[in-house]
Protein backbone atom coordinates (compact mmCIF):
# COMPACT_ATOMS: atom_id res chain seq x y z
CA UNK A 1 0.00 0.00 0.00
CA UNK A 2 1.28 3.48 -0.86
CA UNK A 3 0.84 5.73 2.19
CA UNK A 4 1.78 9.39 2.72
CA UNK A 5 2.25 10.44 6.35
CA UNK A 6 2.14 14.19 7.03
CA UNK A 7 4.07 15.04 10.20
CA UNK A 8 7.25 13.40 11.51
CA UNK A 9 6.52 13.96 15.22
CA UNK A 10 6.02 11.21 17.81
CA UNK A 11 2.81 9.86 16.22
CA UNK A 12 3.91 10.22 12.58
CA UNK A 13 7.34 8.74 13.28
CA UNK A 14 5.96 5.79 15.28
CA UNK A 15 3.32 5.11 12.61
CA UNK A 16 6.00 5.14 9.89
CA UNK A 17 8.04 2.68 11.96
CA UNK A 18 5.09 0.27 12.30
CA UNK A 19 4.11 0.43 8.63
CA UNK A 20 7.60 0.38 7.10
CA UNK A 21 8.28 -2.96 8.80
CA UNK A 22 5.23 -4.40 7.00
CA UNK A 23 6.48 -3.79 3.43
CA UNK A 24 4.35 -0.70 2.71
CA UNK A 25 5.55 2.13 0.45
CA UNK A 26 5.84 5.01 2.96
CA UNK A 27 6.60 8.70 2.37
CA UNK A 28 6.84 11.11 5.32
CA UNK A 29 6.42 14.90 4.88
CA UNK A 30 7.58 17.48 7.44
CA UNK A 31 9.18 20.94 7.57
CA UNK A 32 11.86 19.73 10.01
CA UNK A 33 14.82 18.39 8.00
CA UNK A 34 16.54 16.96 11.09
CA UNK A 35 13.55 14.81 12.03
CA UNK A 36 13.25 13.58 8.45
CA UNK A 37 16.95 12.74 8.29
CA UNK A 38 16.69 10.74 11.50
CA UNK A 39 13.66 8.79 10.20
CA UNK A 40 15.26 8.23 6.79
CA UNK A 41 18.43 6.86 8.41
CA UNK A 42 16.49 4.39 10.58
CA UNK A 43 13.72 3.27 8.23
CA UNK A 44 13.33 2.20 4.61
CA UNK A 45 11.09 5.16 3.66
CA UNK A 46 11.05 8.26 1.45
CA UNK A 47 11.04 11.71 3.05
CA UNK A 48 9.97 15.08 1.61
CA UNK A 49 10.66 18.41 3.28
CA UNK A 50 7.96 21.05 2.94
CA UNK A 51 4.56 22.36 4.07
CA UNK A 52 2.20 19.39 4.29
CA UNK A 53 -0.82 21.17 2.81
CA UNK A 54 0.92 22.57 -0.31
CA UNK A 55 -0.19 20.88 -3.58
CA UNK A 56 3.40 20.91 -4.93
CA UNK A 57 4.70 19.17 -1.79
CA UNK A 58 1.93 16.56 -1.89
CA UNK A 59 2.63 15.86 -5.57
CA UNK A 60 6.33 15.48 -4.77
CA UNK A 61 5.38 13.00 -2.03
CA UNK A 62 3.50 10.89 -4.60
CA UNK A 63 -0.11 11.97 -4.00
CA UNK A 64 -0.98 11.28 -7.67
CA UNK A 65 -1.22 7.54 -6.99
CA UNK A 66 -1.27 7.27 -3.18
CA UNK A 67 -3.76 4.86 -1.58
CA UNK A 68 -3.92 6.75 1.71
CA UNK A 69 -3.04 10.08 3.30
CA UNK A 70 -2.52 10.24 7.08
CA UNK A 71 -2.34 13.85 8.33
CA UNK A 72 -0.89 13.96 11.86
CA UNK A 73 0.96 17.31 11.96
CA UNK A 74 0.66 19.46 15.10
CA UNK A 75 -1.81 21.78 13.34
CA UNK A 76 -5.49 20.79 13.00
CA UNK A 77 -5.90 23.33 10.22
CA UNK A 78 -2.93 21.98 8.21
CA UNK A 79 -4.31 18.43 8.56
CA UNK A 80 -7.76 19.47 7.36
CA UNK A 81 -6.50 21.54 4.41
CA UNK A 82 -4.15 18.72 3.35
CA UNK A 83 -7.11 16.32 3.20
CA UNK A 84 -9.08 18.87 1.16
CA UNK A 85 -6.19 19.30 -1.32
CA UNK A 86 -5.62 15.51 -1.57
CA UNK A 87 -9.35 14.99 -2.27
CA UNK A 88 -9.80 17.81 -4.79
CA UNK A 89 -6.55 17.58 -6.77
CA UNK A 90 -5.39 13.97 -6.36
CA UNK A 91 -8.61 12.02 -5.58
CA UNK A 92 -6.81 10.16 -2.76
CA UNK A 93 -9.12 7.25 -1.78
CA UNK A 94 -8.62 7.34 2.02
CA UNK A 95 -7.83 10.42 4.10
CA UNK A 96 -7.19 10.26 7.86
CA UNK A 97 -6.69 13.41 9.95
CA UNK A 98 -5.76 14.04 13.56
CA UNK A 99 -7.97 16.83 14.90
CA UNK A 100 -7.58 17.86 18.54
CA UNK A 101 -9.73 20.96 18.94
CA UNK A 102 -13.17 20.15 20.37
CA UNK A 103 -14.68 23.17 18.56
CA UNK A 104 -14.18 21.30 15.25
CA UNK A 105 -15.19 17.87 16.51
CA UNK A 106 -18.59 18.96 17.81
CA UNK A 107 -19.81 20.45 14.52
CA UNK A 108 -22.11 17.98 12.76
CA UNK A 109 -21.63 17.69 8.99
CA UNK A 110 -18.24 19.46 8.98
CA UNK A 111 -16.29 16.38 7.92
CA UNK A 112 -17.76 14.83 4.78
CA UNK A 113 -17.04 15.01 1.06
CA UNK A 114 -19.33 18.03 0.58
CA UNK A 115 -17.48 20.01 3.28
CA UNK A 116 -14.02 18.95 4.58
CA UNK A 117 -13.36 15.51 3.06
CA UNK A 118 -11.90 13.50 5.95
CA UNK A 119 -12.75 9.79 5.95
CA UNK A 120 -11.45 9.03 9.46
CA UNK A 121 -11.07 11.53 12.31
CA UNK A 122 -8.64 10.75 15.12
CA UNK A 123 -8.89 12.74 18.35
CA UNK A 124 -6.02 11.79 20.73
CA UNK A 125 -7.80 13.45 23.64
CA UNK A 126 -10.94 11.33 23.10
CA UNK A 127 -8.88 8.15 22.73
CA UNK A 128 -6.86 8.79 25.90
CA UNK A 129 -9.92 9.86 27.93
CA UNK A 130 -11.72 6.62 27.03
CA UNK A 131 -8.58 4.61 27.84
CA UNK A 132 -8.24 6.17 31.33
CA UNK A 133 -11.97 5.79 32.02
CA UNK A 134 -11.73 2.02 31.41
CA UNK A 135 -8.76 1.77 33.82
CA UNK A 136 -10.77 3.59 36.50
CA UNK A 137 -13.73 1.23 36.02
CA UNK A 138 -11.53 -1.87 36.60
CA UNK A 139 -9.36 -1.16 39.68
CA UNK A 140 -6.03 -2.98 39.62
CA UNK A 141 -5.89 -3.34 35.82
CA UNK A 142 -2.73 -2.17 34.01
CA UNK A 143 -4.39 -2.13 30.59
CA UNK A 144 -8.01 -2.60 29.47
CA UNK A 145 -9.03 -3.13 25.83
CA UNK A 146 -12.61 -3.41 24.55
CA UNK A 147 -13.58 -5.75 21.72
CA UNK A 148 -16.85 -5.86 19.77
CA UNK A 149 -18.16 -2.72 21.46
CA UNK A 150 -17.16 -3.86 24.96
CA UNK A 151 -18.81 -7.33 24.93
CA UNK A 152 -15.37 -8.85 25.61
CA UNK A 153 -12.38 -7.23 27.29
CA UNK A 154 -8.67 -7.93 27.38
CA UNK A 155 -7.20 -7.00 30.76
CA UNK A 156 -3.59 -6.92 31.96
CA UNK A 157 -2.90 -7.48 35.66
CA UNK A 158 0.21 -8.02 37.75
CA UNK A 159 0.16 -11.36 39.56
CA UNK A 160 0.87 -11.13 43.29
CA UNK A 161 1.77 -13.69 45.96
CA UNK A 162 -1.43 -14.97 47.51
CA UNK A 163 -3.44 -15.02 44.25
CA UNK A 164 -5.10 -18.49 44.03
CA UNK A 165 -3.55 -19.20 40.60
CA UNK A 166 -0.05 -17.85 41.38
CA UNK A 167 2.37 -20.78 41.49
CA UNK A 168 -0.18 -22.98 39.71
CA UNK A 169 -0.39 -24.26 36.13
CA UNK A 170 -2.74 -22.39 33.79
CA UNK A 171 -4.85 -25.51 33.15
CA UNK A 172 -5.99 -25.29 36.79
CA UNK A 173 -7.85 -22.06 36.04
CA UNK A 174 -10.78 -24.14 34.72
CA UNK A 175 -10.85 -26.17 37.97
CA UNK A 176 -10.82 -22.97 40.05
CA UNK A 177 -13.56 -21.35 37.95
CA UNK A 178 -15.65 -24.08 36.26
CA UNK A 179 -18.47 -21.66 35.35
CA UNK A 180 -16.29 -18.86 33.90
CA UNK A 181 -14.84 -18.97 30.38
CA UNK A 182 -11.53 -17.14 30.03
CA UNK A 183 -8.23 -17.44 28.20
CA UNK A 184 -4.77 -16.20 29.16
CA UNK A 185 -3.52 -14.62 25.94
CA UNK A 186 -0.01 -13.51 26.88
CA UNK A 187 2.36 -13.40 29.83
CA UNK A 188 5.29 -11.02 30.24
CA UNK A 189 7.94 -12.17 32.69
CA UNK A 190 10.90 -9.89 33.38
CA UNK A 191 10.08 -7.99 30.16
CA UNK A 192 10.06 -11.11 27.98
CA UNK A 193 6.92 -12.57 26.35
CA UNK A 194 5.86 -16.14 27.14
CA UNK A 195 3.33 -17.96 24.94
CA UNK A 196 0.93 -19.49 27.49
CA UNK A 197 0.47 -23.29 27.45
CA UNK A 198 -1.60 -25.47 29.78
CA UNK A 199 1.48 -26.34 31.84
CA UNK A 200 2.74 -22.73 32.11
CA UNK A 201 3.10 -21.76 35.79
CA UNK A 202 2.14 -18.19 36.72
CA UNK A 203 4.77 -16.53 38.90
CA UNK A 204 4.46 -13.50 41.18
CA UNK A 205 5.19 -10.24 39.30
CA UNK A 206 4.17 -11.75 35.94
CA UNK A 207 2.14 -9.36 33.78
CA UNK A 208 -0.81 -11.52 32.70
CA UNK A 209 -3.12 -10.62 29.79
CA UNK A 210 -6.43 -12.46 29.78
CA UNK A 211 -9.64 -12.16 27.77
CA UNK A 212 -13.17 -12.80 29.04
CA UNK A 213 -16.72 -11.52 28.73
CA UNK A 214 -17.01 -8.14 30.42
CA UNK A 215 -19.17 -9.56 33.23
CA UNK A 216 -16.44 -12.09 34.20
CA UNK A 217 -13.42 -9.77 34.33
CA UNK A 218 -13.40 -9.16 38.10
CA UNK A 219 -13.80 -12.88 38.86
CA UNK A 220 -10.76 -13.77 36.72
CA UNK A 221 -8.70 -10.95 38.24
CA UNK A 222 -9.32 -12.39 41.69
CA UNK A 223 -7.36 -15.51 40.64
CA UNK A 224 -4.20 -13.44 40.10
CA UNK A 225 -4.33 -11.01 43.01
CA UNK A 226 -6.39 -9.63 45.85
CA UNK A 227 -9.10 -7.45 44.30
CA UNK A 228 -8.85 -3.70 44.76
CA UNK A 229 -11.96 -1.96 46.06
CA UNK A 230 -13.86 0.23 43.60
CA UNK A 231 -12.48 3.75 43.41
CA UNK A 232 -14.54 6.57 44.94
CA UNK A 233 -12.32 9.65 45.39
CA UNK A 234 -10.35 10.81 42.34
CA UNK A 235 -7.92 13.75 42.09
CA UNK A 236 -6.95 15.02 38.61
CA UNK A 237 -3.87 17.20 38.14
CA UNK A 238 -4.34 19.29 35.01
CA UNK A 239 -7.56 20.82 33.72
CA UNK A 240 -6.68 20.71 30.02
CA UNK A 241 -8.74 18.94 27.38
CA UNK A 242 -8.12 15.43 28.73
CA UNK A 243 -8.65 16.46 32.37
CA UNK A 244 -11.89 18.26 31.52
CA UNK A 245 -13.27 15.44 29.33
CA UNK A 246 -12.43 12.80 31.91
CA UNK A 247 -14.03 14.75 34.76
CA UNK A 248 -17.14 15.26 32.61
CA UNK A 249 -17.30 11.51 31.87
CA UNK A 250 -16.91 10.27 35.46
CA UNK A 251 -18.19 13.02 37.81
CA UNK A 252 -21.66 11.47 38.10
CA UNK A 253 -20.17 8.23 39.56
CA UNK A 254 -17.13 9.43 41.53
CA UNK A 255 -16.07 12.28 43.83
CA UNK A 256 -13.75 14.26 41.51
CA UNK A 257 -11.36 17.14 42.19
CA UNK A 258 -9.30 18.94 39.54
CA UNK A 259 -6.15 20.92 40.38
CA UNK A 260 -5.38 23.52 37.69
CA UNK A 261 -2.80 26.32 37.68
CA UNK A 262 -4.50 28.80 35.31
CA UNK A 263 -7.20 30.99 36.97
CA UNK A 264 -8.96 31.51 33.60
CA UNK A 265 -9.05 27.76 32.96
CA UNK A 266 -10.37 27.20 36.50
CA UNK A 267 -13.26 29.58 35.80
CA UNK A 268 -14.05 27.72 32.57
CA UNK A 269 -14.00 24.34 34.36
CA UNK A 270 -16.23 25.63 37.16
CA UNK A 271 -18.77 26.88 34.60
CA UNK A 272 -18.65 23.67 32.50
CA UNK A 273 -18.56 20.84 35.05
CA UNK A 274 -21.46 19.93 37.33
CA UNK A 275 -20.18 18.36 40.55
CA UNK A 276 -16.38 18.37 40.13
CA UNK A 277 -14.50 20.48 42.72
CA UNK A 278 -12.05 22.81 40.91
CA UNK A 279 -8.94 23.95 42.83
CA UNK A 280 -6.55 26.63 41.58
CA UNK A 281 -2.90 25.85 42.32
CA UNK A 282 0.01 23.54 41.58
CA UNK A 283 -0.35 19.76 41.88
CA UNK A 284 3.27 19.76 43.16
CA UNK A 285 2.30 22.00 46.09
CA UNK A 286 2.71 19.76 49.15
CA UNK A 287 0.58 21.98 51.37
CA UNK A 288 -2.29 22.04 48.85
CA UNK A 289 -2.27 18.25 48.51
CA UNK A 290 -2.22 17.81 52.29
CA UNK A 291 -5.01 20.36 52.71
CA UNK A 292 -7.14 18.44 50.18
CA UNK A 293 -6.57 15.14 52.04
CA UNK A 294 -4.59 13.46 49.28
CA UNK A 295 -4.11 10.46 51.62
CA UNK A 296 -7.84 9.74 51.22
CA UNK A 297 -7.64 9.73 47.40
CA UNK A 298 -8.17 6.34 45.78
CA UNK A 299 -6.43 7.48 42.61
CA UNK A 300 -4.33 10.49 41.57
CA UNK A 301 -4.18 11.23 37.82
CA UNK A 302 -1.44 13.53 36.44
CA UNK A 303 -2.78 14.69 33.04
CA UNK A 304 -0.84 17.88 32.17
CA UNK A 305 1.26 18.29 28.98
CA UNK A 306 4.49 18.43 31.00
CA UNK A 307 6.08 14.99 31.60
CA UNK A 308 8.39 16.21 34.38
CA UNK A 309 5.54 17.99 36.19
CA UNK A 310 3.39 14.84 35.88
CA UNK A 311 6.13 12.59 37.24
CA UNK A 312 7.00 14.89 40.19
CA UNK A 313 3.38 15.51 41.24
CA UNK A 314 2.64 11.76 41.01
CA UNK A 315 5.64 10.84 43.16
CA UNK A 316 4.64 13.47 45.72
CA UNK A 317 1.00 12.32 45.79
CA UNK A 318 2.08 8.70 46.30
CA UNK A 319 4.51 9.73 49.06
CA UNK A 320 1.66 11.62 50.78
CA UNK A 321 -0.61 8.59 50.76
CA UNK A 322 -2.58 8.43 47.47
CA UNK A 323 -3.42 4.74 46.97
CA UNK A 324 -2.84 4.63 43.19
CA UNK A 325 -1.25 7.07 40.73
CA UNK A 326 -1.58 7.19 36.93
CA UNK A 327 0.55 9.52 34.83
CA UNK A 328 0.43 10.65 31.22
CA UNK A 329 3.91 10.47 29.67
CA UNK A 330 4.33 12.05 26.24
CA UNK A 331 7.90 10.82 25.77
CA UNK A 332 7.59 7.04 25.08
CA UNK A 333 11.21 6.51 26.24
CA UNK A 334 10.12 7.41 29.80
CA UNK A 335 7.17 5.00 30.00
CA UNK A 336 9.04 1.79 30.81
CA UNK A 337 11.40 3.67 33.13
CA UNK A 338 8.75 4.84 35.54
CA UNK A 339 5.86 2.35 35.43
CA UNK A 340 5.66 -0.21 38.20
CA UNK A 341 7.57 1.68 40.91
CA UNK A 342 5.86 4.48 42.82
CA UNK A 343 3.91 5.28 39.65
CA UNK A 344 1.41 2.47 39.09
CA UNK A 345 0.46 3.15 35.46
CA UNK A 346 2.19 5.30 32.83
CA UNK A 347 -0.02 6.17 29.86
CA UNK A 348 1.45 7.01 26.45
CA UNK A 349 -1.01 9.08 24.34
CA UNK A 350 1.10 8.28 21.27
CA UNK A 351 0.71 4.52 21.66
CA UNK A 352 -3.03 4.83 22.32
CA UNK A 353 -3.42 6.98 19.18
CA UNK A 354 -1.25 4.65 17.08
CA UNK A 355 -3.56 1.72 17.86
CA UNK A 356 -6.55 3.69 16.55
CA UNK A 357 -4.65 4.74 13.42
CA UNK A 358 -3.41 1.23 12.67
CA UNK A 359 -6.95 -0.15 12.71
CA UNK A 360 -7.77 2.06 9.71
CA UNK A 361 -4.53 1.36 7.86
CA UNK A 362 -4.60 -2.44 8.06
CA UNK A 363 -5.83 -4.48 5.10
CA UNK A 364 -8.58 -7.05 5.34
CA UNK A 365 -11.46 -6.77 7.75
CA UNK A 366 -9.40 -5.53 10.69
CA UNK A 367 -11.67 -3.71 13.15
CA UNK A 368 -9.12 -2.69 15.75
CA UNK A 369 -5.43 -3.03 16.58
CA UNK A 370 -4.01 -2.54 20.08
CA UNK A 371 -0.46 -2.49 21.35
CA UNK A 372 0.09 -4.68 24.40
CA UNK A 373 2.71 -3.70 26.91
CA UNK A 374 3.78 -0.51 25.12
CA UNK A 375 4.17 -2.19 21.72
CA UNK A 376 5.81 -5.50 22.72
CA UNK A 377 2.89 -7.44 21.19
CA UNK A 378 -0.42 -6.72 19.46
CA UNK A 379 -4.07 -7.70 19.85
CA UNK A 380 -6.16 -7.61 16.68
CA UNK A 381 -9.92 -7.83 16.18
CA UNK A 382 -10.85 -9.12 12.71
CA UNK A 383 -14.21 -10.00 11.15
CA UNK A 384 -14.60 -13.26 9.21
CA UNK A 385 -16.47 -12.63 5.93
CA UNK A 386 -17.38 -14.86 3.00
CA UNK A 387 -18.01 -18.60 3.07
CA UNK A 388 -15.99 -21.81 3.30
CA UNK A 389 -14.94 -21.50 -0.38
CA UNK A 390 -13.84 -17.86 -0.39
CA UNK A 391 -12.41 -17.59 3.14
CA UNK A 392 -9.33 -19.22 4.65
CA UNK A 393 -10.93 -19.33 8.13
CA UNK A 394 -14.70 -19.84 7.84
CA UNK A 395 -15.91 -23.39 8.48
CA UNK A 396 -12.53 -24.41 9.91
CA UNK A 397 -11.66 -25.47 13.43
CA UNK A 398 -8.92 -23.29 14.96
CA UNK A 399 -6.47 -26.22 14.98
CA UNK A 400 -6.79 -26.42 11.16
CA UNK A 401 -6.13 -22.72 10.47
CA UNK A 402 -2.56 -21.98 9.39
CA UNK A 403 -1.85 -19.28 11.96
CA UNK A 404 1.49 -17.47 11.64
CA UNK A 405 4.20 -18.32 14.25
CA UNK A 406 3.60 -16.75 17.67
CA UNK A 407 -0.08 -16.06 16.85
CA UNK A 408 -3.01 -17.35 18.90
CA UNK A 409 -6.79 -16.89 18.74
CA UNK A 410 -8.11 -15.90 22.17
CA UNK A 411 -11.84 -15.47 21.68
CA UNK A 412 -14.66 -15.20 19.17
CA UNK A 413 -17.61 -12.84 19.55
CA UNK A 414 -20.67 -14.23 17.74
CA UNK A 415 -23.65 -11.84 17.90
CA UNK A 416 -24.03 -11.24 21.67
CA UNK A 417 -22.09 -14.36 22.74
CA UNK A 418 -18.43 -14.37 23.81
CA UNK A 419 -16.86 -17.75 22.95
CA UNK A 420 -13.43 -18.46 24.45
CA UNK A 421 -11.40 -20.17 21.72
CA UNK A 422 -10.44 -23.86 21.89
CA UNK A 423 -8.74 -26.05 19.25
CA UNK A 424 -12.08 -27.46 18.08
CA UNK A 425 -13.91 -24.08 17.90
CA UNK A 426 -15.20 -23.53 14.35
CA UNK A 427 -15.28 -20.01 12.90
CA UNK A 428 -18.51 -18.83 11.24
CA UNK A 429 -19.41 -15.94 8.94
CA UNK A 430 -19.64 -12.63 10.81
CA UNK A 431 -17.58 -13.78 13.79
CA UNK A 432 -15.35 -11.16 15.43
CA UNK A 433 -12.06 -13.03 15.96
CA UNK A 434 -9.58 -11.77 18.60
CA UNK A 435 -5.96 -12.67 17.79
CA UNK A 436 -2.70 -12.08 19.65
CA UNK A 437 0.68 -11.64 17.98
CA UNK A 438 3.99 -11.71 19.81
CA UNK A 439 5.88 -10.95 16.57
CA UNK A 440 4.51 -7.93 14.67
CA UNK A 441 6.21 -8.92 11.41
CA UNK A 442 3.43 -11.51 10.93
CA UNK A 443 0.62 -8.91 10.88
CA UNK A 444 0.50 -8.99 7.08
CA UNK A 445 -0.03 -12.79 7.22
CA UNK A 446 -2.96 -12.30 9.61
CA UNK A 447 -4.48 -9.71 7.24
CA UNK A 448 -4.21 -12.18 4.36
CA UNK A 449 -6.03 -14.85 6.40
CA UNK A 450 -9.06 -12.56 6.61
CA UNK A 451 -9.08 -11.48 2.95
CA UNK A 452 -12.11 -12.72 1.04
CA UNK A 453 -11.36 -14.48 -2.24
CA UNK A 454 -12.87 -13.25 -5.51
CA UNK A 455 -15.28 -16.22 -5.65
CA UNK A 456 -17.30 -14.55 -2.89
CA UNK A 457 -18.12 -11.61 -5.15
Amino acid sequence: MKIIILGAGQVGGTLAEHLASEANDITVVDTDSERLRDLGDRLDIRTVQGRASFPTVLRQAGADDADMLVAVTNSDETNMVACQVAHTLFHTPTKIARVREAAYLTRAGLFDNDAIPVDVLISPEQVVTHYIKRLIEIPGALQVIDFAGGKAQLVAVKAYYGGPLVGQQLRQLREHMPNVETRVAAIFRRDRPILPQGDTVIEADDEVFFIAAKANIRAVMSEMRRLDENYKRIVIAGGGQIGERLAEAIESRYQVKIIEMSPARCRHLSDTLDSTVVLQGSASDRDLLMEENIADADIFLALTNDDEANIMSSLLAKRLGAKKVMTIINNPAYVDLIQGGDIDIAISPQLATIGTLLAHVRRGDIVSVHSLRRGAAEAIEAIAHGDSKSSKVIGKAIRDIGLPPGTTIGAIIRAEEVIIAHDDTVIATGDHVILFLVDKKHIRDVEKLFHVGLSFF
